[in-house]
């Protein structure tokens, strides 16, 4: 067993001010694989201290400064890729094959990109011919607060700081406590490649103590979350008393239309993206709206596919899901499965308890529901577990109504072969992002959505432009 106690404040390894230990569970076996400690106000406000005392001169660095220090960090991250997977597959679930690619792959992926966006950005622009002497100047915007979620721990842990950092921002990271350990990897690797002490910062924490401390703090000049609807309102009206910048990305319920003219993967692809990751993604198209003529096929064939996906444990090599995070988590997945089932819904896969032979771990059933209405709970909730609801609809017009009836607006998904119905739909979806045909975010696009899925952008050039300000100064000499 680890035991990961120390916080990283101003450049070094630190003893907690109190001891309050707190265990790290492996969710495959149900046992302790570390002990962390969860901070104080003390910790925080020192961690905070730190990040004010190295603003001044960090935020006066050169592009060319930076980029020289986050390339040896995007050394540093590809060098220790192996400890970063069993990291990410021990704390939160993910198996070896998934934590190896797309979990340790979206830090690498962001780092680059980031640095490609910071290489290419323009913090100095005169405002235009009919001003003269107006000078537009993109500064940092402060002390940064940067709270990350436990299921892609790498891929929001390096979009926040890697853009933070690009800024020229300082920072407290707080990792979820359910998944510490790659974030503290991940310090290390900071500390290795060199940034000035002081300019990152990292304290772990739950969401009450240190997240409440650095949300609601004077010092802070900003807040990056990235969790719950829940909590991100509770963020934002803490952090409203002292009028802080308050960014956020959060849940989501996305639709997933596929038309009579979808190609004849569209449905698996569908219940495949559900189900990646345990179905534990804000972006995961958990409701699949079914054109009528098409709708018994898909059904037949999401059932197949729930039927042979395979569960088993993390750590082992293979083509299969693993377990959901936490006992809460399972517990309330356990909750939405049986209220699909109280209100109606055709459960046609999996359903309640565990896998066959699965006693140990928290491992859900691939679930799918069938002749499901957009007034359900299921249909209504972010279960974040791998649990699919399919829905019929009769016309376009009648799928865009359902798509956009939710709190949510994240993202949404289009499956059809005429390419003029896919923009006009994509138009109409009330959504940060769409995806049509199954084709990913190219590299550097924004990820962020409407609605109670939260405000701002992250990734790319508008990811490094939410940790700027914006200041206008007159008189200015060429």
């Amino acid at each position: 067993m680890l035991e990961k106690r120390e916080f990283y404040i101003n450049g070094q390894w630190v003893q907690p001010a109190e001891a309050n230990d707190f265990d790290v569970i492996n969710p495959s076996t149900e046992e302790v694989c570390a002990v962390i400690s969860l901070g104080s106000e003390a910790d925080t406000d020192a961690a905070v201290a730190a990040a004010n005392a190295a603003f001044d001169s960090w935020s006066q660095t050169s592009k060319e400064e930076r980029l020289a220090l986050l390339d040896k960090l995007y050394a540093n991250y590809k060098a220790r890729s192996a400890e970063m997977a069993e990291a990410i597959s021990t704390e939160m679930g993910a198996p070896m094959a998934l934590a190896q690619t797309a979990q340790w792959g979206a830090g690498a992926g962001h780092i680059k990109n980031l640095m490609r966006a910071l290489k290419t950005f323009d913090f100095d622009q005169p405002l235009g011919e009919h001003a003269p002497g107006n000078q537009i100047i993109y500064e940092p915007v402060g002390v940064c607060a940067l709270i990350t979620p436990w299921n892609w721990p790498m891929n929001q842990v390096a979009l926040k700081v890697i853009a933070a950092l690009a800024a020229g921002c300082t920072m407290v990271l707080k990792p979820s406590e359910i998944s510490p350990l790659s974030a503290m990897l991940f310090a290390e690797m900071i500390d290795d490649a060199g940034f000035p002490a002081g300019v990152f910062n990292l304290v772990n924490g739950d969401g009450p103590g240190v997240g409440s401390q650095l949300s609601g703090h004077a010092d802070i000049d900003m807040v990056s979350f990235t969790g719950s609807t829940r909590a991100g309102v509770a963020i934002s009206k803490n952090a409203a008393d002292t009028v802080k910048r308050v960014s956020l990305e959060l849940g989501g319920k996305g639709a997933n239309i596929v038309f009579a003219d979808a190609d004849e993967k569209a449905v698996t692809r569908g219940v495949r993206h559900c189900f990646n990751n345990t179905g534990q993604s804000c972006n995961a198209p958990t409701r699949m709206l079914v054109e009528r003529s098409l709708y018994d096929q898909a059904v037949e064939t999401a059932t197949q596919v729930a039927a042979k996906t395979s569960v088993d444990i993390a750590s082992i090599e293979g083509r299969h899901i693993g377990p959901v995070v936490s006992e809460a988590q399972y517990q309330k997945i356990q909750t939405l499965i049986a209220k699909g089932i109280d209100e109606g819904a055709k459960l046609v896969a999996g359903g309640l308890g565990k896998p066959e032979g699965m006693d140990k771990g928290y491992f859900v059933r691939p679930t799918v529901f069938a002749d499901v209405n957009n007034e359900m709970t299921i249909a209504r909730e972010e279960i974040f577990g791998p649990v699919l609801s399919i829905i019929p609809f009769d016309s376009e017009e009648e799928a865009i109504r359902i798509a956009n009836d939710t709190p949510y607006g994240l993202t949404n998904y289009i499956q059809t072969q005429d390419g003029e119905k896919a923009n006009r739909v994509a138009r109409r979806l009330r959504s940060g992002m769409v995806q049509i045909n199954g084709e990913m975010l190219g590299a550097g696009a924004p990820f962020g959505g409407y609605k109670q899925s939260g405000n701002g952008r992250e990734g790319g050039s508008w990811g490094l432009e939410e940790f700027l300000e914006v200041k206008a100064v007159t008189g200015w000499t060429a």
